[in-house]
């Protein structure tokens, strides 16, 4: 009952009164990023595949300038990453935006995270299973490293999580997950500023 119907009502609802309390602090960041970001944008919205692999736009606070190369390429993420934009990130405040598409049902508050498109035709069947439900703001796997941990680990988290889905389980990631913020847990991978993209060797 709960994974069918209360989980929906309870993400509606309580997206809808958090949006309502601190829509003046979502302007005040987006006002602070549009300056930091060297007038590059706001917003990141891109296509992410959600539950059973229907495609949404996922909306984000933009962390990054688009700066580039003399040959027209972006550069490395590490670069591009604003000091304002390293804040906004590693305090989490870069998700908030999404609230949006937790009212509009094409999220959950917690889940699965929304991964690239590209992805899609590389799951195995059993990875697959993460789109059996609406991709989260936070989840298991980002309670147990979010970008510290590899992508195999990951994918075990997400479908262990698609299986145990409980309101206390739910309960239990979010207090982890606000946990992990205050101690900027998990942020970066070993070797880059955001997680290595995935393919089918890891």
């Amino acid at each position: 009952m709960y994974k069918h119907f209360f989980k929906r009502l309870l993400d509606f609802c309580i997206s809808l009164v958090a949006l309502l309390l601190i829509g003046w602090f979502l302007i005040f960041v987006a006002i602070w990023l549009h300056f930091a970001n060297k007038g590059d944008g706001v917003f990141f919205i891109q296509e992410r595949p959600g539950k059973n692999g229907k495609i949404f736009k996922v909306f984000k606070f933009k962390t990054m300038t688009d700066e580039r190369d003399i040959e027209g390429n972006l550069l490395p993420d590490e670069v591009r990453l604003t000091k304002v934009g390293n804040f906004v990130r590693s305090t989490s405040i870069d998700e908030l935006p999404q609230l949006i598409n937790v009212l509009k049902g094409e999220m959950s508050l917690i889940g699965p995270r929304p991964l690239l498109v590209q992805y899609l035709p590389l799951y195995s069947k059993e990875q697959a299973k993460r789109h059996d439900i609406r991709p989260g703001i936070t989840g298991w796997a980002q309670c147990q490293g979010r970008n510290a941990i590899s992508w195999t680990e990951k994918f075990k988290l997400d479908v262990w999580y698609v299986d145990h889905i409980s309101i206390l389980l739910d309960f239990r990631i979010f207090f982890k997950t606000i946990y992990n913020v205050f101690k900027r847990k998990g942020i970066s991978s070993e070797s880059s500023a955001t997680m290595k993209l995935f393919n089918e060797t890891n």
